[in-house]
């Protein structure tokens, strides 16, 4: 067994490798919620009930339509963020000049609702969902195992997070979508749809949840529960990173993901709140959080 200075290297590794995985999944669901509020002012409490959704329509495509995990990978972020632009335009439109408030409490009922209705469905038990075949397996590495679908979760992540901060942060489609939010007045005036830009950014941002509980499903039990589970987590990662910051939602959500599993290892007994200290001491000492702007 491999140590340094008593520390089990397997052990120290394993955790990380689980921290890393939960961080990525953490960057997703909160660069989503960070997108909602950043650029609408909403707060989706729905979100975890989104990454459920995502889940479940995963496992539901592949037992009754056949439809295998890869392009389950694309078809059901779009029918989640479709659900999100139904739910925008529909629901959270009329309220749109209201306290944010509403939409808080709009939200949080939609999730309450899909969540009883998949646990009427279903039952709260949870249901397991296939590897696919390419990603079985794994590699040994010097301290530790890692199957290869562990890594494909870490790297799709990183991929379609760097993809969605250069798309907001560098691109003329972000620059009008910032611009749409800050100044929508001024941009209808040049001739922009704004509703429709409002409408489509909801619904990316509910898609990543969409697209995370599609790679949660061969990790994760497939249940009613596991968004619920994950949401406050995940809006604790949005405060310390700072509301609506693109980028801090990103990194926070990684780094958080890698201080529980560190956690996890040195002081298991702390690990299922050491999140909510790191929240704590991040808004006694900076506010707007650790990227985010003073208002």
């Amino acid at each position: 067994m491999a140590t340094f200075l008593g520390i089990n290297l397997f052990g120290l590794f394993g955790q990380l490798l689980v921290g890393l995985i939960n961080g990525s999944f953490y960057a997703l669901l909160s660069l989503g919620l960070a997108i909602i509020f950043g650029l609408l002012k909403i707060i989706n409490f729905a979100q975890g009930a989104m990454y459920m959704l995502g889940a479940f329509f995963a496992w539901m495509a592949l037992h009754y339509m056949g439809i295998n995990y890869w392009a389950a990978l694309i078809v059901v972020p779009l029918a989640v963020g479709f659900i999100g632009v139904m739910m925008e335009r529909y629901l959270l439109r009329p309220i749109a000049n209201e306290d944010h408030l509403y939409s808080l409490l709009l939200t949080f009922g939609i999730a309450l609702i899909l969540q009883g209705a998949f646990t009427h469905m279903f039952g709260s038990s949870g249901m397991s969902y296939a590897i696919p075949e390419e990603l079985k397996g794994g590699n040994r590495l010097p301290f530790m195992y890692l199957p290869n679908y562990r890594a494909w979760i870490i790297v799709a992540s990183l991929i379609v997070c760097a993809g969605t901060w250069y798309m907001i942060e560098k691109t003329k489609l972000g620059a009008y979508l910032r611009a749409g939010t800050e100044n929508p007045s001024m941009m209808q005036a040049f001739g922009i749809n704004v509703p429709l830009i409002v409408t489509l950014t909801f619904g990316f941002g509910v898609g990543l949840a969409g697209f995370a509980g599609v790679m949660a499903a061969p990790v994760y039990s497939v249940s009613p529960d596991m968004g619920s589970n994950m949401l406050i987590v995940v809006f604790a990662i949005v405060v310390i990173g700072g509301m609506g910051s693109i980028g801090g939602a990103i990194l926070t959500g990684l780094g958080m993901g890698v201080v529980e599993g560190l956690t996890k290892y040195f002081y298991p007994e702390a690990s299922t709140t050491v999140i909510f200290a790191v929240m704590v001491i991040v808004l006694l000492t900076k506010p707007a959080g650790l990227f985010g702007k003073e208002a």
